[in-house]
């Protein structure tokens, strides 16, 4: 890591030198940006939801040293991007000559001239998050012929990728008040390839900025990055009061809605030993710290489960920033990734200044919110045991497709095996306290044939599993009856590729 600067933390935002100082260690980057003049980063829900806060920030990049990703600046803050790149609406343009307005940037031009800007409250935001998925170096267009430039394929097969290779799920994590989506879309549909001379583009072949030591204290408050994991468990030890955070996705939301403030943040999104991905003989472990996208990008398919997860998970904004190490720290009985982890059968590794333990994640949780988890101790990776059961799913019951928290989860992992169920774990979440495992369900699977008889008797066991609860969300009743017609729907819909 780099050392921190000598006059305080700084981010570079738009090319320029930017001081921290005199914000408060809590203050987020949307904030910090508006107190400096950017006031295109608008605020309108303050916990991740509408994506009018999105910013671009370097960051080391999957095919390319540096990949520009979106993220929800309302959430993260400023000094977590100690030493840090950043992009705002207002730096997209291209400065033309004195006395003369800026060129406007590919996607900005798009947005214009198909009226994608509706009010223009959300517009900038809406352009972060589309200019991200532009320069994304994957993207690439389609050999179909197409109807028209601004039109998806001619044969309307895929309405969320359009000719141009733009991925619409980019902009799940962005709403617009005035419902003008087609314009929008028909603007994403349109942009291009970015030119040679596209200064954000040709940054994409540097490296991004190294992660920076961070102590910033003001007003009584800390924040603080440590170089190295060791150094930070070290830390923790001697503060176990502190609070720790990665993305900020969830932390980001007290601070904002609640009002929550903290005598001490430690970072640990940066940590090299939280961000490996190694896959091995017996395992796949996978760094605490590496955001979901890059886990999705650098799987690539490989575990099937996650792979149905991800597009599920919130929205590419919060998926940009969220981790494995923050959804189960938090420990809520409503994380999405949970109930997929103890389907995989997953592992926790903990460390703290003394070393490391293992612990499966079926005994990680011990109540709402509560863990095995002790003060000090770090989640530094997840671990997933090969090989994989092939019969996969993960249902999300919520009220909305995506970007929302989930009434139900249910993750299956079966094995079948001459039409006889040899394995089978299914993982729940928003039905107790804790997610949990359904061993009544797996053991009224396991050892007996694959057949609508006896899926229609696990069902029964499955309706009856964990202790569901009437909220604003749903009802108890409703609850148990989707986790009964969620094996009904993998059976369905593996049955035929099972026989086969």
């Amino acid at each position: 890591m780099a050392s921190a600067s000598d006059d305080g933390p700084r981010i570079t935002v738009n090319g320029n030198d930017a001081p921290i100082a005199p914000s408060a260690p809590h203050t987020t980057v949307l904030d910090f940006l508006r107190e400096r003049g950017l006031t295109g980063t608008k605020e309108g829900c303050a916990e991740g939801e509408c994506g009018a806060c999105s910013v671009l920030v370097a960051r080391p990049g999957v095919n390319r040293p540096t990949d520009w990703v979106a993220v929800n600046a309302c959430l993260v803050p400023a000094a977590a991007l100690d030493g840090q790149e950043i992009v705002t609406s207002e730096g997209l343009a291209t400065a033309g000559a004195p006395g003369t307005p800026p060129t406007l940037h590919p996607v900005q031009e798009e947005m214009a001239v198909r009226g994608g800007s509706q009010c223009g409250y959300c517009t900038p935001g809406f352009i972060c998050s589309m200019a991200a998925e532009y320069y994304r170096p994957d993207r690439c267009a389609h050999a179909e012929p197409e109807s028209d430039a601004g039109s998806p394929p001619a044969d309307g097969t895929d309405h969320e990728h359009g000719p141009n290779g733009f991925d619409l799920h980019a902009l799940s994590g962005n709403l617009c008040r005035c419902t003008g989506y087609r314009p929008i879309r028909d603007a994403a549909f349109a942009v291009g390839e970015p030119t040679e001379e596209d200064p954000l583009a040709r940054r994409r072949d540097q490296p991004p900025p190294a992660p920076t030591a961070t102590a910033y204290t003001r007003d009584g408050s800390t924040f603080l990055r440590k170089e190295t994991l060791a150094e930070t468990l070290r830390l923790l030890r001697e503060r176990p009061d502190a609070v720790v955070v990665a993305g900020s996705t969830d932390w980001g939301v007290e601070v904002n809605i609640r009002s929550r403030r903290a005598d001490c943040v430690v970072a640990v999104d940066r940590l090299p030993e939280l961000r490996e991905l190694r896959v091995g003989s017996d395992h796949i472990e996978i760094g605490a710290a590496l955001t979901l996208t890059e886990i999705e990008r650098r799987l690539d398919g490989r575990v099937p489960l996650l792979a149905e997860l991800f597009p599920q998970f919130a929205s590419r904004l919060i998926r940009n920033g969220a981790t494995l190490g923050g959804n189960l720290g938090t420990g809520s009985p409503i994380g999405d990734t949970p109930p997929v982890l103890l389907a995989l059968e997953a592992t926790v590794v903990l460390a703290d200044a003394d070393g490391e333990r293992e612990v499966p994640l079926a005994e990680y949780f011990t109540g709402y919110r509560q863990s095995v988890r002790r003060p000090g101790e770090l989640i530094r990776a997840v671990r997933v045991p090969v090989p994989l059961s092939p019969v996969v799913a993960f249902h999300k019951i919520a009220k909305r497709r995506f970007d929302d928290i989930s009434s139900v989860a249910v993750a299956f992992a079966l094995a079948v095996e001459d039409g006889i169920v040899r394995k089978a774990r299914i993982g729940l979440g928003g039905v107790a306290a804790t997610p949990i495992r359904a061993l009544a369900a797996e053991e009224a699977l396991e050892g007996r044939p694959w057949t609508a008889e006896t899926v229609e008797t696990a069902a029964r066991e499955l309706r009856a599993a964990g202790t569901p609860m009437d909220d604003h969300r749903a009802s108890a009743v409703y609850r148990s009856a989707m986790l009964g017609q969620s094996l009904l729907k993998l059976y369905a819909r593996n049955t035929e590729a099972v026989s086969s």
